[in-house]
């Protein structure tokens, strides 16, 4: 899950990684939004998973009203050690 600020509200960390990039030589740089990334891994998959999923990140994981979240939806097995059993990674699609 991505969570970051809507466009419309100010963003004073991203504005000062920003003023801090264009002085360590990137003039480039116009903009920068600071957000914050979450893996949550899911077992199971019954009928409402997804919406209970968007409604975990509206009402717990990110605040509607200064933010926008986005759900990405991977199917990604990962090994964890040899001795633990790899894992299904699921995140719905918004």
């Amino acid at each position: 899950m991505i969570v970051k600020p809507k466009e419309a509200v100010l963003d004073p960390q991203g504005n000062a990684v920003r003023d801090a990039m264009r002085h360590l030589g990137m003039p480039e740089v116009s903009s920068v939004r600071i957000g914050k990334f979450m893996e949550i891994d899911v077992d199971g998959a019954d009928a409402d998973l997804e919406k209970r999923l968007h409604d975990l990140c509206r009402d717990l994981l990110s605040n509607p009203v200064i933010e926008d979240y986005e759900l990405q939806k991977s199917d990604v097995r990962s090994q964890k050690s040899a001795g633990e059993k790899s894992k299904s990674k699921r995140k719905s699609a918004k």
